[in-house]
């Protein structure tokens, strides 16, 4: 009697432990952590003069997007002229808040276990995710808003005076597509959570797998946070040295890690192309904004940053020590037995992977523009797009490239340290 009330007390607690209650915890903390950011970010951009008391339902748009969601623009002049806009953009400093906090919750109460039933995860990770659809929910319930559009020049005038009507642009959040892209976005962050820990439990038929895949996935995590801190580093020193710092912490707070995963793809070789035209442009280093603001379509490489800037070149440098870096981490996390090859190609396999991620989630489309009777961006004052993709096909054979070179020489770094639960002879 004894021990079947104490194996039920033991039952308990480990139902507890993976209880609604810290799943609860775990999304809420992941909600604040993206909230405050994104307002942060907002605040520093001078969001808080929008009309209409809008700054709430901003900073929900944009923690919407940061979660995979999407958010359409709409616009409206009335019947003779029309407004058009689109967005396409993620705000990667509110997605790797949420991601690390969210990540931590959800590893909490499985630390310090070898092995857990997929049974167990599976409604572990259930739990969290309906609490995370309920807020997906009511974050895109919120996430809507229209502005009227400061006009000016000579066509702005003709549409005010003459036609009586004042150009609008809104702001609306798919609830459904926001609802399964987000879902899918946690999904992502559940698993890599359990690939990078190396204290997470897995269940007993994949931890075979754990000394092919966690040591390069903890590894390739190292790599893009490394970059995140060393432009935060840089952030804070140019907002210290060169003015403008709610400029400069407005993109820090919005999109660090878009501009620092760029350049880490960049110092690898990769190429991106891109365009801005208009009023308005990318809150980039002014170095990015010149060779973007051309006639045509721009290619964006170490070269034509280099053409403006020489010091472009200290990104091949950069890339090259932190990605043997990464290469040497992942070798030492590794089992001793492993050869130099194999460590060679888990770090391409990794590396082609993250550049993948970053070419999906850096890239940036927006447009806004003006037609009277039908007829095209009438006044450039009144419109402008921005572009930046990447040619994913090169990008990816350059990370292949990179990772078999560092992957190999980093094995050879990592032979000379001692091992987790290796003896010295």
């Amino acid at each position: 009697m004894s021990e079947q009330g104490a194996g039920d007390r033991s039952g308990t607690a480990r139902s507890a432990a993976h209880g609604w209650g810290d799943a609860l915890v775990a999304v809420l903390a992941g909600l604040v952590a993206m909230a405050v950011t994104a307002a942060l970010g907002l605040w520093a951009a001078g969001a808080t003069a929008l009309p209409d008391g809008a700054f709430p339902r901003v900073v929900a748009a944009v923690v919407v997007m940061a979660a995979g969601g999407t958010v359409d623009l709409s616009g409206d002049a009335g019947d003779l002229a029309k407004t058009h806009a689109d967005l396409s953009v993620l705000p990667l400093s509110v997605t790797l808040a949420g991601a690390l906090v969210i990540a931590a919750g959800f590893l909490r109460p499985l630390r310090h276990r070898a092995v857990a039933g997929t049974r167990e995860l599976a409604g572990w990770a259930a739990r969290v995710a309906v609490l995370w659809a309920l807020v997906l929910i009511g974050l895109s319930l919120l996430a809507r808003q229209t502005f009227a559009v400061a006009v000016g020049g000579p066509t702005g005038t003709v549409i005010s005076d003459v036609f009586d009507a004042s150009p609008e642009v809104g702001f609306r959040a798919d609830v459904l597509l926001t609802l399964v892209l987000g879902l899918i976005w946690l999904a992502g962050v559940l698993v890599l959570a359990l690939l990078v820990s190396r204290a997470a439990p897995l269940p007993a038929r994949l931890v075979r797998f754990q000394e092919s895949v966690r040591p390069a996935a903890y590894a390739m995590v190292a790599l893009l946070l490394a970059y995140v801190v060393l432009g935060l580093v840089v952030g804070l020193v140019v907002a210290v040295t060169r003015g403008h710092p709610a400029e400069t912490f407005a993109v820090i707070l919005l999109g660090l890690p878009n501009l620092v995963w760029l350049a880490f793809t960049l110092g690898l070789g990769a190429s991106w192309e891109g365009r801005v035209d208009g009023p308005f442009g990318l809150p980039v280093p002014h170095v990015l904004d010149s060779v973007l603001r051309a006639p045509d379509i721009s290619t964006l490489d170490v070269t034509t940053l280099a053409d403006a800037d020489a010091r472009s070149w200290w990104l091949v440098v950069v890339a090259a020590v932190l990605t043997l870096s990464a290469a040497f981490l992942m070798a030492v996390r590794s089992p001793a037995r492993m050869p130099p090859w194999q460590h060679a190609v888990h770090m391409a396999v990794g590396l082609v992977l993250t550049v993948l991620t970053i070419c999906l989630t850096a890239r940036i489309s927006a447009h806004f523009g003006l037609s009277l009777l039908g007829i095209g961006d009438v006044d450039s004052s009144l419109g402008g797009q921005v572009s930046l993709r990447p040619r994913v096909g090169s990008a990816l054979a350059l990370a292949a490239l990179w990772g078999l070179i560092t992957g190999f020489l980093g094995s050879l770094l990592g032979s000379r340290v001692l091992r987790r639960g290796e003896v010295a002879g």
